[in-house]
């Protein structure tokens, strides 16, 4: 199995300088956070990953996404109406999976005792509010991360990676060089959809975990604040169902 990683010397990573953070800050004073390139998981069971990049009409599609996770943490989102395809703004968000903020009142909400967040409220046994985990992914060659939303069907594997893979070997997820991949799965109502598999492709060096230790940094400190803005197509019916889950890994 140890032959098949990659050999971290030719995984080249772009730090995070003081000026490049500098000029972030001033290039887009006023016009909000930074536009993390999206990666869209497909619907129906498909194997490729497609990424938004320099030309929207022509995006990237690739089955396997190879980087360092610099930073992921959970975020929660509910609509009152099912999803038609349009997208659209969530009727409530939460960037920290902590506290939600419903966009009619204005209201701050606690997720853990809000209805919505239940088993149960939602479809069959699912929640209303959906569950989900971002992953800021950096790839080779690039100064920013891309950002992949995980469905609560993924988050099970991300979680076994994490704990079994990573953690209890006495790694973090900034140590290590991180494939992620999909397969077809199906749900209790015969839906096809496209999950999320993780595995270590080869662990940094001492000088490629400093070089990340910036833009980790970096990352971590503007995440929650980066908005919820849409509902991504294919994400109800395939796959985005929550099944309880109270084991410890």
């Amino acid at each position: 199995m140890a032959a098949n990683l990659t050999k971290p010397e030719t995984f080249a990573i772009v730090p995070m300088s003081a000026e490049l953070s500098q000029m972030l800050t001033e290039e887009l004073d006023g016009m909000g956070q930074v536009p993390f390139d999206a990666v869209k998981i497909p619907s129906g069971g498909g194997l490729a990953f497609e990424l938004s990049g320099d030309d929207p009409d022509n995006p990237e599609t690739v089955q396997t996404l190879t980087g360092v996770i610099v930073h992921h943490h959970p975020v929660n989102v509910y609509w009152e109406r099912d999803f038609d395809g349009a997208g659209g703004l969530p009727d409530c968000s939460s960037p920290d999976g902590h506290h939600g903020f419903n966009a009619k009142t204005g209201e701050v909400l606690d997720c853990a005792s809000c209805p919505y967040n239940q088993f149960g409220s939602g479809r069959g046994n699912s929640k209303a509010c959906k569950n989900t985990h971002r992953v800021y992914l950096l790839r080779e060659n690039e100064p920013l991360p891309i950002l992949l939303t995980l469905p609560p069907t993924s988050l099970r594997a991300f979680k076994d990676y994490l704990a079994k893979r990573l953690i209890m070997k006495g790694k973090r997820s900034t140590d290590v060089i991180t494939s992620i991949k999909l397969k077809k799965e199906k749900n209790a109502d015969g839906i096809t959809y496209s999950a999320c598999t993780f595995s270590k492709a080869g662990d940094l060096t001492s000088d490629q975990i400093a070089a990340v230790k910036p833009v980790a940094a970096w990352v971590k400190g503007i995440a929650a604040r980066v908005p919820v803005e849409q509902k991504p197509a294919g994400s109800d019916g395939e796959g985005f169902v929550e099944v309880s889950d109270d084991t410890p890994f």
